[in-house]
């Protein structure tokens, strides 16, 4: 395993000039050794893009890679011992299960011995040892993933295993157990794993640690629990959560706060830079106050959904749409309603230039 270092930023195009023409924009990044990483974004964003500089198929326009602090910006995946599995199955079809997993080992001259305790070890953590003698051939699309996945933890040897949006072609009701599979081995094995995805809940369950991407740049790395309680910026506040989070612009005086011209009394011991802010607050902690009630903005229902674990009640507040979260036992207003909504809480987040402001 190795501890990655990347100090760069990738132009498909010569001479890029402005943000537009970056893949990745300019970033200095670490993954230490042993850890599990997703890569989480849009489609576009430069995840897989950063994934194959790391792998080395791809070398970046400006800048270094390095693994245990040894440039290896120019070598190839095999001399930086890279294990990588795609969005679609890459194996041997004539061969049987156990043919395709050993085949990375015997490549390497493994003893057989090694070879048939390592294959059946991951065989059994896939759940795949009573298909060791299966022709890869009869089997489904995700069952043939299953063995690229394999395939790529057999080695125990490599720097890191590299997954690009893995669970593309398994079926939904499978994608929970393999997530929890991946996690399981990852503690096991003790492997570098890093995961490019653009579903959140994929890269949550997964990862120890998130790297979430739009437009060419890493825009936060943290926990689960970091992202959702404090995005560090409005995308990762908009993109990680169902619904995502709710923004309102604001105005910061001396001593208080405007928020859709109410004025609202901030906690003195939370002192807030003056100027335009936009306030951030979670569908999950946005509550319904009283009529009178001190520190609250009005807001029309537009619509109440009662999803069974949740009641969602979607509300309009001086043209922007706003969600609120109730629990299923809760009184929920109706339809055309107007409901007073308290936006300040230690949840509450404010926003400058799209930046938290710590």
């Amino acid at each position: 395993m190795a501890r990655i270092e990347l100090d760069l930023a990738h132009a498909y195009k010569p001479k890029p000039q402005a943000d537009e023409d970056y893949a990745l924009l300019p970033l200095k990044m670490s993954f230490e050794d042993g850890g599990a990483y997703a890569l989480l974004g849009p489609s576009g964003c430069g995840k897989t893009t950063m994934l194959n500089i790391i792998s080395g198929l791809l070398a970046p326009s400006h800048g270094t890679v390095r693994f245990n602090g040894q440039d290896v910006t120019r070598q190839s995946p095999q001399q930086r011992n890279i294990a990588q599995v795609f969005q679609f199955p890459v194996i041997y079809d004539t061969m049987t299960v156990a043919q395709n997993l050993a085949f990375p080992l015997r490549n390497r001259k493994v003893a057989e011995a090694d070879i048939r305790a390592r294959v059946g070890r991951i065989a059994e953590m896939l759940e795949m040892s009573h298909q060791l003698d299966m022709r890869a051939a009869g089997l489904s699309a995700d069952q043939k993933q299953k063995i690229s996945l394999g395939r790529g933890l057999v080695r125990s040897d490599v720097s890191a295993v590299l997954f690009d949006e893995p669970l593309t072609v398994i079926d939904p009701h499978l994608k929970w157990q393999l997530r929890r599979k991946l996690k399981q081995i990852h503690h096991e094995l003790k492997l570098t794993l890093i995961y490019v995805t653009h579903d959140q809940v994929e890269a949550l369950t997964f990862a120890d640690e998130v790297v979430v991407m739009t437009r060419g740049r890493a825009v936060q790395v943290g926990s689960a629990e970091a992202l959702f309680e404090r995005p560090a910026h409005t995308f990762v506040g908009h993109f990680i959560g169902s619904p995502g989070m709710n923004f309102l612009p604001a105005t910061s005086l001396r001593g208080g706060l405007l928020v859709l011209d109410a004025p609202l009394a901030l906690n003195g011991s939370r002192p807030l830079p003056e100027g335009e802010l936009k306030l951030g607050i979670r569908p999950e902690y946005l509550a319904l106050g009283h009529a009178g009630e001190a520190n609250t903005v009005p807001a029309t229902v537009t619509r109440v959904q009662d999803i069974g674990t949740y009641v969602m009640v979607s509300c309009e507040a001086g043209g922007h749409p706003l969600k609120c979260r109730l629990a299923p036992e809760a009184e929920a207003p109706l339809a055309g309603e107007t409901v007073h909504l308290r936006l300040l809480g230690q949840h509450t987040c404010f926003y400058q230039n799209e930046v938290l402001v710590a």
